[in-house]
C-alpha cells in the first residue's frame, strides 16, 4: 500500500544518487532529522556515525554499508547511524576522498604515479569491471582478468587503504563530538516537551475530576 503507482526508473534511481532530487540541502536535513530521532543515548549514536564516516573512507566500493555496520557493532554504536553516516560518501565527495586518500597512501608507500580524480576514479572503475568479468569467467565461457588487478592493488587499493584509514580517523572524530552535542540537545528538547505535555495532561484530568466532583454536590 506504501509502493509508488509509477515506479522510478533506473535513471532516475542513478539522477537522485548523483543529485537528490530536493538538492543536497534538503538531504543533509533530512539526515539530521533522523539522526535526532534515533531512540539510543547521544554517545552511542555519536559513535554509528562515526564509523559510517570512516567506512566512507576505505575503498571498498559496493560494501561501505556492511563494512559501517561491522564497525559500528564493533564499537558499540548505532547500526542505523553507522548506516546514515556513510552518506559523507557520495558523488560529490568521493573524488576528494580518494584523491586525497590515494595520494597520501602513495606518498607513505613511495608509490609514483598520477593522482588525479579522473585518474583515480578511471583505475576503480577499470578494476571494478575487470573483477566483475573476471568472477563471470568462473560460470561462464568469458576470459579472466586477473592480471590487471594485480597492479591495482599496488598502486590503488592500498595506498587508498592506507591514506583512507589516517585521514578518517579526524573525519570520523569530528563526526562523533558534533553529533553527539545536537542529538543530546534534541533529546532534552524533545523530554522537556515530553514532560510539559504529560503535566498539562494530568492537571486536564484533575480539573476535568474536579468538575464532575462540583456537579455531584
Amino acid at each position: 500500500m506504501f509502493r509508488r503507482r509509477k515506479p522510478k526508473s533506473y535513471q532516475q534511481i542513478a539522477q537522485d544518487f548523483v543529485y537528490p532530487r530536493g538538492g543536497w540541502a534538503r538531504a543533509g536535513r533530512y539526515l539530521l532529522h533522523r539522526l535526532r530521532r534515533l531512540p539510543d543515548p547521544p554517545e552511542r549514536i555519536g559513535r554509528g556515525v562515526a564509523a559510517g564516516i570512516y567506512a566512507s573512507f576505505t575503498p571498498l566500493f559496493g560494501a561501505h554499508f556492511l563494512a559501517a555496520a561491522a564497525l559500528g557493532w564493533a564499537v558499540g554504536g548505532n547500526i542505523l547511524a553507522a548506516l546514515l553516516g556513510t552518506s559523507l560518501g557520495n558523488p560529490l565527495t568521493f573524488p576528494f576522498i580518494a584523491v586525497i586518500s590515494v595520494g597520501l597512501g602513495r606518498w607513505l608507500m613511495g608509490v609514483p604515479g598520477e593522482v588525479s580524480p579522473q585518474a583515480v576514479i578511471g583505475e576503480i572503475t577499470h578494476a571494478t569491471v575487470e573483477l566483475w568479468r573476471s568472477f563471470a569467467s568462473l560460470v561462464g565461457p568469458g576470459p579472466a582478468e586477473w592480471a590487471g588487478l594485480g597492479e591495482f592493488w599496488g598502486t590503488i587499493f592500498l595506498p587508498y587503504f592506507l591514506g583512507g584509514a589516517l585521514i578518517g580517523l579526524p573525519a570520523a572524530a569530528v563526526g562523533y563530538y558534533l553529533t553527539v552535542p545536537v542529538v543530546r540537545a534534541y533529546q532534552r528538547r524533545r523530554l522537556t516537551r515530553a514532560v510539559a505535555r504529560a503535566r498539562r495532561e494530568a492537571a486536564a484530568r484533575e480539573a476535568a475530576a474536579a468538575a464532575r466532583g462540583n456537579e455531584r454536590h
